[in-house]
């Protein structure tokens, strides 16, 4: 679904669960720190989280 490698994908959620602010086994993931998260997400996260918020909103 995300159009990129298992190898890729393994290779972050480990360097997030490393991090702390997941738990992943067996690609099951598990956000353990969400703050924790966002603070290692790139910015383009809060635009791309309030665009799907109003696109939804929207919707009603």
């Amino acid at each position: 679904m995300l159009a990129v490698r298992r190898t890729s994908v393994s290779q972050v959620a480990s360097a997030l669960a490393d991090d702390g602010c997941i738990r992943y086994s067996r690609g099951r993931i598990t956000i353990t720190d969400h703050h924790l998260l966002q603070t290692n997400a790139c910015p383009c996260y809060l635009v791309i989280r309030d665009t799907f918020t109003t696109a939804c909103h929207d919707l009603r």
